[in-house]
C-alpha cells in the first residue's frame, strides 16, 4: 500500500487475467515514469487463480494488490453472457470495496484515483463517496470507444436491431460501421449483455477522464473528434500503445523452441498464426485453415488449440483437454515439416512478433495483439472471432489499411482457397507490400508518440499531474473521510 506522501491510485480490473495484463502495463508506466504507487483491487467469483497471482507477483514492488472476497453468482442461469457475469461481479463487490476504502481512509492511505475498465463503472459509487476521482482505462481503440459513448443516443433513436440497419453508422472521425459488424453484445438488444453495456456506456460520463490505449497516428480523426470538448463527455487521453514486451509465461521450453526455429528462417518469411489467449475454431474451420496453410507453401508458426463445437468461441469457453495435434488433417505435419512449426496452446507472442524472421500475423484482432503487431511493424491478416474484433478488423482494413481481411463464405467459413489468397497476398503480393510500408510508418510513429515529447507521453503526464494535484487536496483535507 502507499506511503502517505506518495501519489497513489487504485485499479479495479474486470475479472479474468486477460484484463489484468494491459492494466499491469499501464501501472508499470505510472510507477516508472511518474513515481506513483498502485494498488490492484481484484474482484472475482472465485479464489485467486494461479495465473492471476503469477501476473500480479511479476509486477514491481510499488504495485501491490488486494483480493476482495469471492462473489456468489450461483443464482445466475448457466446461459448468462460473460458481460453480465463480469458486470455483476464488480457490482456485488461494491460493499466490500466500500469497507476497504473506509479502512484506508482511517489509516489516511486512500488513493487519489480509482481507475476501472469497461465493466467496472459501478465502483464509481464508492469513489465518489470518498472523494476519490473516478477514471476509466479503455483497453480498446478510439473507434470502439466512440461507438460506446454514442450508444445511449443510438439506443433511443434506432428502433430495430442494429444488425438490421440498412445504412452504415457514421460517427465523427470514425470508419463507417455496418450494424452486423457491431461488437457481439450489441447484436441482441433484449439480452442482458446489451443492457449491461448500455448501463456502463451511460456511466462513462461520470468519469473525470478516459485513458485510451491507442495513439494519434493510428486513428487521428477518431481521437481528435473524441478530444473535442462536450458537456456530456469526459476528456479522453490517448496514452498508447502500452503492450507487454516480455514473456508472460515461464514455459521456457516452448519459448526457446519457437525462437530457435525462427532463428533458422529467412528474414521476414514467417507468418505467425494465433487467435489469442482463447479464440477457438470449429473442426471444419480448423481443417480449412490447416489445408490453406499447407497449400500456400509459406513458412508459418501456428499456435493451435483443440477445435470447439461453438463457432468463434472466446477464452471464456473451456478448452478441450484433448491434445490439439490429434485434430490436424492426416499427413499435415509431414507435408509442412520443412516450412511450418505447430505449437500446442501457447507461444511467446511478444518475442515472435519482435523476431526479424516474422513477416506477418494472422490474428483474431484482439486489441492487445493488434498493438503488439503495430509496435513491431508486423503486417496483419484480420480474422475476427468475437467481442469487438469485427470492429477492430474494420478499422485495420478500411481505416488504417494495415491488414487484409479473410472473407467468410455464406456458411461463415473461411475456405482453404481464401486462406491461400490472404496468406500469399500478405507475404508476397502488392497489397502485402503496401501494408508492410504502412506498418513500417506506424512502427516509427510508436517511437515518436512514446518518446519524451511524444503525444502519448504528454497525455499521460497531463493526467498524472491532475492526479497528483488531487492527492495533495486529499492530504490537506482529511475531514471528508472520518
Amino acid at each position: 500500500m502507499a506511503e502517505a506522501n506518495t501519489p497513489h491510485i487504485a485499479i479495479i480490473p474486470s475479472p479474468g487475467v486477460g484484463h489484468i495484463i494491459p492494466l499491469g502495463e499501464f501501472a508499470k508506466r505510472l510507477v516508472d515514469h511518474h513515481s506513483f504507487t498502485v494498488t490492484f483491487i481484484i474482484a472475482d467469483e472465485s479464489s485467486p487463480s494461479t495465473a492471476q497471482r503469477s501476473v500480479l507477483n511479476s509486477l514491481p514492488s510499488s504495485i501491490s494488490y488486494v483480493f476482495l472476497p469471492p462473489v456468489d453468482l450461483s443464482d445466475l442461469p448457466s446461459t448468462v453472457g460473460i458481460e453480465t457475469r463480469i458486470s455483476l461481479t464488480v457490482t456485488r463487490s461494491v460493499p466490500p470495496l466500500r469497507e476497504l476504502f473506509r479502512s484506508l481512509s482511517t489509516e489516511k492511505r486512500l488513493p487519489a484515483v480509482l481507475l476501472v475498465d469497461l465493466f467496472g463503472t459501478d465502483a464509481f459509487d464508492v469513489a465518489v463517496e470518498f472523494h476519490v476521482s473516478p477514471y476509466v482505462y479503455y483497453t480498446s481503440n478510439a473507434n470502439v470507444l466512440s461507438l460506446l459513448l454514442h450508444l445511449p443516443e443510438l439506443d433511443e433513436t434506432v428502433s430495430c436491431e442494429y444488425r438490421d440497419l440498412t445504412e452504415s453508422v457514421k460517427l465523427p472521425g470514425c470508419v463507417p460501421i455496418t450494424g452486423k459488424d457491431f461488437a457481439d453484445p450489441f447484436q441482441d438488444r433484449n439480452d442482458d449483455a446489451y443492457k449491461w453495456l448500455l448501463h456502463h456506456a451511460k456511466r462513462f460520463k461520470e468519469a473525470k477522464g478516459i485513458l485510451l490505449n491507442s495513439f494519434i497516428d493510428l486513428e487521428p480523426n477518431a481521437i481528435m473528434a473524441l478530444q473535442e470538448p462536450a458537456l456530456d463527455k469526459p476528456p479522453v487521453y490517448p496514452i498508447g500503445p502500452l503492450v507487454n514486451t516480455g514473456s508472460s509465461h515461464a514455459n521456457q521450453t516452448d519459448e526457446s523452441e519457437c525462437l530457435n526455429w525462427l532463428d533458422r528462417q529467412p528474414h521476414g518469411s514467417v507468418l505467425y498464426v494465433s487467435f489469442g489467449s482463447g479464440g477457438t475454431l470449429t473442426c471444419e474451420q480448423f481443417n480449412e485453415l490447416a489445408s490453406g496453410l499447407a497449400e500456400s507453401g509459406k513458412r508459418f508458426i501456428w499456435v493451435i488449440r483443440s477445435p470447439s463445437g461453438v463457432p468463434n468461441s472466446s477464452y471464456f469457453n473451456p478448452h478441450s483437454p484433448t491434445d490439439p495435434l490429434t485434430f490436424l488433417p492426416p499427413g499435415f505435419l509431414d507435408r509442412t515439416k520443412e516450412k511450418g512449426l505447430v505449437v500446442p496452446s501457447w507461444a511467446p507472442q511478444a518475442q515472435i512478433l519482435a523476431h526479424p524472421s516474422t513477416g506477418g500475423f494472422l490474428t483474431h484482432c484482439g486489441w492487445n495483439s493488434t498493438l503488439e503487431s503495430i509496435v513491431n511493424g508486423v503486417p496483419l491478416i484480420a480474422w475476427p472471432l468475437y467481442a469487438e474484433q469485427k470492429m477492430n478488423a474494420l478499422l485495420l482494413v478500411e481505416g488504417v489499411r494495415a491488414a487484409i481481411r479473410a472473407q467468410t463464405d455464406e456458411e461463415g467459413i473461411v475456405r482453404k482457397e481464401e486462406v491461400v489468397r490472404v496468406v500469399k497476398g500478405l507475404m508476397e503480393g502488392e497489397e502485402g507490400k503496401a501494408i508492410r510500408n504502412k506498418m513500417k510508418e506506424l512502427k516509427e510513429a510508436v517511437v515518436r508518440v512514446l518518446g519524451v515529447d511524444g503525444f502519448s507521453t504528454k497525455s499521460l503526464t497531463q493526467v498524472s499531474l491532475k492526479w497528483k494535484a488531487h492527492q495533495r487536496e486529499i492530504q490537506q483535507d482529511t475531514t471528508h473521510y472520518q
